[in-house]
C-alpha cells in the first residue's frame, strides 16, 4: 500500500511493480513537502526525501524548483 501523501521512499508509488517513474509533477510536490519529510524520515525510516524511482532531470528540475518555492519563499519574505 502506499503511503498516504505520496512521500518517496520504500512504499512510494513508484516502487510497485509496473510502476511509471517520477516525473516532474511528483518532483516538484516532493520539493514542496522537503522540510516536512526531512523530520518525517529522521524518524522513520520507511521516508525519504528523494524519490529514487524518477525519470531523471525533469524530476530533479520539479524536485528543485518545489525545494526553492518551500523554503526558499521563507528566507526571502524575511528579507522585504
Amino acid at each position: 500500500m502506499a503511503n498516504i501523501l505520496n512521500l518517496p521512499g520504500p512504499n512510494s508509488a513508484y516502487k510497485k511493480p509496473q510502476a511509471t517513474p517520477a516525473g516532474f509533477w511528483s518532483g516538484l510536490w516532493h520539493g514542496l513537502l522537503l522540510p516536512f519529510t526531512f523530520i518525517i524520515s529522521l524518524f522513520s525510516p520507511g521516508v525519504r526525501i528523494y524519490e529514487t524511482n524518477n525519470n531523471g532531470r525533469f524530476y530533479d528540475f520539479g524536485f528543485w524548483l518545489g525545494c526553492g518555492v518551500s523554503i526558499g519563499s521563507k528566507h526571502a519574505a524575511t528579507h522585504y
